[in-house]
């Protein structure tokens, strides 16, 4: 049986425009594999309310788990849980415990809980809370679309709270060789060789060291056998590989 599979989806201009360099896609990325989940996609949206519908929309029907980043904040820019309430057709409001959350938080803090932050408890109905260990303000679950912060400390707590409760698979294993040869040198062979083994993926990275062309070959799957009897091939193939 394959494995899950997940997509994420980045909202923010701040992205876009090359303000800010996101670093969420590469922790997702492994904290899945870790878990038997694929990450098959990932998109970046700008903070336009229809884009980002129809974006969670598409990604919703496709994949089993889908990952959002941004836009869930206490500013009038931070349109994310809007958004998702209106891909799900759910209406949205200040809830509850959400805003326990908050006040208990401020609270200790001495600070106000005013009308900016208590934006961060508006969350859509039917959805489940996201604990966020580090500023507090939640993110939060609907269907299948798991609605979190985008700065990073924060993103990676809900990730951790997130990713124990969802359904994985086997844990995908890889393996790598370095052939100090240009990827013209060794496609033919080595496209034979992923041909006769479908079950694994291989992929071919280019390098140049000191002025010479080779490759790096990575090797992926859930079965460690299928991987090894690759790598052994590619030495068979390639006896100079490291």
């Amino acid at each position: 049986m394959p494995n899950p599979t997940a997509a994420m989806l980045v909202i923010g201009d701040e992205i876009l425009s090359g303000r800010t360099r996101d670093a969420n896609m590469h922790h997702l990325a492994v904290e899945l594999t870790k878990h038997g989940i694929q990450l098959t996609e990932a998109r970046v949206v700008s903070d336009n309310h229809d884009a980002i519908v129809a974006a969670v929309r598409e990604l919703s029907a496709a994949y089993d788990a889908i990952f959002t980043s941004g836009g869930i904040g206490p500013t009038h820019d931070d349109i994310t849980a809007d958004a998702i309430a209106d891909a799900f057709n759910a209406p949205i409001g200040i809830r509850a415990d959400a805003r326990a959350l908050l006040q208990a938080h401020y609270d200790r803090q001495g600070m106000e809980l005013n009308e900016a932050r208590l934006r961060m408890a508006r969350i859509p109905d039917g959805a489940a809370l996201i604990e966020n260990p580090v500023s507090i303000a939640p993110g939060f679950t609907i269907g299948n679309v798991h609605v979190m912060a985008g700065v990073p400390s924060i993103f990676q707590a809900m990730v951790a709270s997130v990713i124990p409760t969802l359904t994985g698979g086997a844990p995908v294993l890889s393996q790598s060789l370095r052939i100090p040869r240009g990827e013209g040198d060794i496609a033919g062979p080595l496209g034979a060789l992923a041909a006769a083994h479908p079950e694994v993926s291989i992929g071919s990275y280019p390098y140049i060291r000191d002025g010479a062309h080779g490759t790096n070959i990575v090797v992926r799957s859930s079965d460690p056998a299928a991987v090894d009897a690759v790598i052994i091939a590619l030495t068979v193939l390639f006896p100079e590989a490291q």
